[in-house]
């Protein structure tokens, strides 16, 4: 239609909010580490930590190789992400993992919705998000078996997780 983006910039924009996605959860894992510390659940975090900054370093890599602008709302990601994860965190450990939970299920219907619309052309791609998103499937898995779903105000809390991430997802693939 007149006025869609090209192909080009179609995948540029898949490329784009996946990389500011990548560092939010870098950013929301951080925020958490600096208020959970010791125990299990910290341990959890750190293990979901290490695979996103994992997932971060290959999106910096994608973005540099096809010379992807990244989202103009880095800076706001950077204290956003930290605050929302500090914020679950002072919360408890069940809320912490409540917001992993929303996060990952949000991220899993992204890229399931990115990598059904790109083509052999892109199998690379493709193949990464996929990757990606069976990762953020455990991770999810992972939170609902530590007790998220036991957080005080898990429906709410959860709802307004995913609304702010689909939110952030929608701004990033656009400025």
């Amino acid at each position: 239609m007149p006025g869609d983006p090209s192909r080009e910039e179609t995948v540029k924009r898949m490329i784009r909010v996946d990389h500011a996605g990548e560092y939010g959860a870098v950013r929301i894992y951080a925020g958490q580490k600096a208020v959970l510390r010791d125990g299990e659940i910290a341990s959890l975090i750190g293990d979901m930590a290490a695979k996103e900054a994992e997932h971060l370093a290959r999106f910096d890599k994608i973005v540099g190789d096809r010379d992807v602008r990244p989202t103009a709302l880095m800076p706001l990601w950077h204290v956003a992400g930290f605050a929302l994860g500090a914020a679950t965190a002072l919360m408890g450990e069940k809320a912490a993992m409540a917001c992993t939970a929303a996060v990952e299920e949000v991220i899993d219907e992204h890229y399931a919705s990115q990598s059904a619309r790109l083509g052999q052309d892109e199998a690379e791609l493709r193949a990464t998000i996929e990757e990606f998103r069976a990762d953020e499937a455990t991770h999810r898995e992972e939170a609902l078996r530590a007790g998220a779903e036991d957080a005080p105000g898990y429906e709410i809390l959860s709802t307004a997780i995913k609304t702010g991430s689909r939110l952030a997802i929608w701004l990033s693939t656009r400025i």
